[in-house]
């Protein structure tokens, strides 16, 4: 499945294969040479390459490593309890690293009154033995208590190097595109990572969707313009919140007035006829409070969770 998914099959092995900002680059360089790593957090918005530097760290530290994604195992304490337990409480099998490391992915959904202060003793008892790498999109979600005894590291890529990150990775995906044998037009693969910069897992992802084409051309344009409805009609009907709020993140940056036009012009075909009326009044409330508010993710969320919660899906 691994050589499958370009995702995977082309996920960095390094840091210094990492397309990252300099700085950044240069403070997980020098954690390498230093052959230790202090508890960290690393936030930022999705797809910039979290969990793929948490990775290369432990591999090229030579340290033994497990991965909990904190959305889904994560959010049971027991488990979270036991599979910790059981990893940082053993001999590690190498002798190349200091310590084990347990990176915890998408750390901000798990919950802030019982399992992250758990995580907090979970750091001091097993502090000779382990690290821990925590990785989340929204960092003021971590208790401070979590933030006190990690070093923050913020992946938001400054004015200055986005031009050359993003070059970076279209010279990157050129290459990934040649390898797979698959034409492609720069200009079209220009705008396809101009569209979900900095979200590099998402556009190595569309990239892959739209080479079973076996070109990227202008032909992707058309798609490229809209959100991808459909697959957030199917995480409405199926009640999956988690999946929806990634969705939102992922589409967030577009026009707010586009985005809700989008999700009104899809309930006529995905919902029950007596529930397209009720949907249209919530779609224009919450369109309506978009002049107004001050965050638009949490308006598009909670428009869309009263939608999930209140309509009938075909």
């Amino acid at each position: 499945m691994s050589d499958y998914l370009w995702v995977e099959k082309y996920r960095p092995k390094t840091i210094e294969d990492c397309i990252l900002s300099k700085d950044i680059k240069e403070t997980f360089s020098q954690f390498l040479k230093q052959k230790e790593i202090p508890n960290l957090l690393l936030s930022g918005t999705a797809g910039t390459g979290k969990t793929t530097v948490a990775r290369a760290l432990c591999e090229e530290l030579g340290a033994d490593y497990i991965i909990i994604n904190g959305s889904d195992e994560g959010r049971q304490i027991d488990t979270l309890r036991n599979k910790i337990k059981n990893f940082a409480s053993t001999v590690s099998l190498t002798e190349d690293a200091n310590h084990k490391v347990v990176i915890i992915d998408e750390a901000d959904y798990m919950n802030a009154d019982s399992v992250q202060p758990a995580l907090r003793n979970f750091i001091e008892t097993f502090y000779n033995n382990c690290r821990f790498i925590f990785t989340c999109n929204y960092k003021n979600k971590i208790i401070p208590a979590l933030h006190s005894r990690c070093t923050v590291i913020d992946f938001a890529i400054k004015n200055g190097q986005k031009v050359l990150t993003a070059k970076a990775f279209m010279e990157r995906m050129s290459g990934l595109l040649k390898d797979e044998n698959i034409e492609f037009d720069k200009k079209v693969l220009a705008e396809l990572i101009q569209k979900y910069y900095p979200d590099f897992r998402r556009t190595i992802n569309e990239l892959q969707r739209y080479s079973v084409r076996g070109k990227i051309d202008s032909g992707i344009l058309f798609s490229l313009s809209e959100a991808n409805t459909k697959e957030l009609v199917k995480t409405l009907k199926d009640k999956k919140f988690n999946d929806m709020r990634k969705w939102v993140v992922q589409n967030i940056d577009k026009e707010p007035a586009s985005l809700f036009r989008g999700i009104y012009d899809s309930m006529y075909d995905s919902l029950d006829s007596k529930s397209v009326p009720q949907a249209i009044l919530i779609i224009a409330g919450y369109q309506y409070k978009a002049a107004f508010v001050a965050d638009h993710e949490i308006n598009m969320v909670a428009c869309l969770t009263e939608i999930m919660a209140s309509c009938k899906f075909k």
